[in-house]
């Protein structure tokens, strides 16, 4: 009730910004089910629902829009960055994270120290760097899972 009544419309409908981060595990990772707290499905259901995407992308001006933003980080210095980001934001947005806490201890999802750097900032979307990928323009559908 308090997600749907104040952190998803808390601006839209009672004119409060917020920027609280919620750091929500997702999946059991063997633990059972007292450790995943997150259904990601509910938090995009939460999400706006604005179905156009602009011609030129400003990172700041899109976030403006948006009621929260919902991620899933997959290198640790995306999660930095992620988190940097948010403070330094000059306005404020709900921020709910969505990862498994594996990734804490998951070697593949280490990140080298250069990619920390100040010069350096949150990827909405990390390219595949496999030789053998697709090539951008025959991809007709991109599927989103998460867990």
């Amino acid at each position: 009730m308090i997600i749907d009544q104040f952190i998803c419309s808390g601006e839209a409908k009672w004119n409060v910004k917020n920027g609280l981060v919620m750091l929500l595990p997702h999946g059991y990772d063997g633990q059972g089910p007292e450790h995943s707290s997150a259904r990601t499905e509910r938090y995009l259901q939460l999400c706006d629902e604005d179905e156009c995407i602009p011609q030129k992308f400003n990172e700041e001006e899109t976030l403006k829009e948006v009621n929260m933003l919902v991620v899933n980080c997959s290198t640790a210095a995306n999660y930095f960055h992620l988190l940097r980001r948010q403070m330094r934001l000059p306005f404020r947005k709900p921020l709910v994270v969505i990862s498994p806490k594996k990734l804490l201890r998951f070697k593949g999802a280490c990140s080298e120290i250069e990619d920390f750097a100040s010069d350096k900032k949150f990827q909405p979307l990390i390219p595949d760097k496999n030789p053998k990928r697709v090539a951008a323009e025959k991809v007709r559908k991109v599927i989103l899972c998460s867990g």
